[in-house]
């Protein structure tokens, strides 16, 4: 029985009658909603990132990541193709490999021996025939039964995606052409990564996701965007909303910034301060793509975002852990043909973001600040009716919560609701 039916049988659960405009605050705090989620959201119907291809570049190389709750370790072959398995030893369930990186022949579970190829097979069990002809596994057993679970696996670029499922259609086509076509612009050539870090979020994953999807509050909340130009609303801009709902695009052109007659100008928004930054370096930027677009924010449904801050570009990937924690990992990346000074430029504007970012701070904050106000609510939903009620797919205006009712638009159809 699914949660809608239960809430018909049990009245656990109804989605408010207002539709995407609503959204309760239950969802981020319900432990049978996250249960739920695991079963239909991450081991379903969904393509979910575990990594980029250059982080395993040879052959045992491999990543150990995780799909909502379960974790996965992301492996290149000896062959050199890229597989992704449970990181879960057949035998009692052991995590199998524990660190998170490193080269390996074989994985070994360390509390019995079993021992798996880097394609998932099983190679060897400690003790199989016993000690001196007595104990060990019966005649019958059969060592091709006992692999890794092995989970389906395609790139975008150099972006690796695993699923559960043998039925979900390709990658590409699950995404749509638009969101591939960003995918293809952020990864138009070699890239080179300059590195990454996890931090800890103290709250629901989906406010993390609501966040990126959420144009409008970046030169409200994000006070050095606003002072310095870097992303305001009165450039020229759009968001655009997938075809499922789930995956956005917003953009926006710095050059064409005219803050005259906004409340940039007349001095009504918190975020437009009187303050001054010493080290200007950090402004310093070169035209990155020929489009003219400065600012680009992409997600990917449920749990992936990339980004265009100027010339720090990123990828970001949220894994659930629980209901009100979850883990935020940065990859930030420049190109392989990066002059010296490019690559100087981007590790100043790295500054930019992160867990002590001048802009991601507030991200890092506001999601706790919504998780402890809304926890123990069960009648009461947040107001999402900024830019309409529906999920407008195509706006040249970025004052819009489109995405974030786009987000909720395929949960919900995924989750049954």
């Amino acid at each position: 029985m699914n949660i809608a039916a239960r809430a018909e049988t049990e009245g656990m659960f109804r989605w408010p009658d207002e539709g995407l405009a609503r959204v309760p605050f239950r969802v981020y705090n319900d432990p049978e909603i996250a249960a739920a989620e695991e079963r239909l959201l991450f081991q379903g119907e969904t393509w979910n990132l575990v990594g980029l291809d250059v982080e395993i570049p040879q052959p045992g190389d491999y990543r150990t990541s995780a799909i909502g709750g379960t974790p996965v370790i992301m492996v290149r072959d000896q062959s050199g193709e890229i597989r992704v398995h449970v990181n879960r030893c057949a035998h009692r369930g052991s995590t199998l490999c524990l660190a998170r990186a490193g080269k390996a022949e074989n994985f070994t579970c360390i509390y019995h021996n079993w021992v798996y190829g880097l394609d998932g097979k099983l190679q060897s069990i400690a003790f199989k025939r016993g000690v001196r002809g007595q104990g060990g596994m019966p005649a019958d057993f059969d060592m091709a039964q006992h692999g890794l679970r092995e989970l389906r696996v395609e790139r975008i670029c150099n972006l690796v995606f695993a699923t559960f499922s043998q039925t979900l259609p390709p990658v590409r086509d699950w995404f749509g052409p638009r969101m591939v076509w960003s995918l293809e612009r952020f990864f138009h050539k070699p890239i080179r990564l300059i590195g990454g870090y996890t931090q800890v979020l103290p709250n629901n994953w989906k406010l993390y996701a609501e966040n990126v999807r959420d144009s409008y509050h970046a030169s409200l909340l994000h006070t050095f965007f606003a002072t310095f130009g870097l992303n305001r609303l009165s450039m020229d801009g759009a968001v655009e909303v997938s075809e499922r709902g789930g995956s956005h695009l917003s953009w926006a052109k710095m050059a064409t910034d005219d803050a005259a007659g906004t409340d940039y100008a007349t001095g009504g928004l918190r975020s437009m301060r009187d303050l001054a930054i010493e080290d200007r370096r950090i402004l310093k930027v070169w035209p990155e793509f020929e489009d003219g677009i400065t600012h680009m924010i992409q997600t990917l449904f449920p749990t992936v975002f990339l980004q265009q801050i100027q010339n720090t570009l990123a990828v970001r990937l949220i894994v659930p852990r629980g209901t009100d924690r979850c883990d935020l990992h940065w990859w930030v990346f420049g190109y392989e043909d990066d002059t010296p000074e490019q690559m100087r430029m981007r590790l100043m504007q790295s500054n930019l973001v992160g867990p002590a970012g001048l802009v991601s701070l507030e991200d890092g904050f506001i999601g706790n600040a919504v998780q402890r106000a809304t926890r123990g609510e069960q009648g009461h939903g947040a107001v999402v009716e900024m830019g309409g009620h529906g999920v407008e797919r195509d706006r040249q205006s970025r004052v819009s919560e489109a995405g974030v009712r786009g987000f909720w638009l395929q949960w919900r159809s995924l989750m049954g609701l």
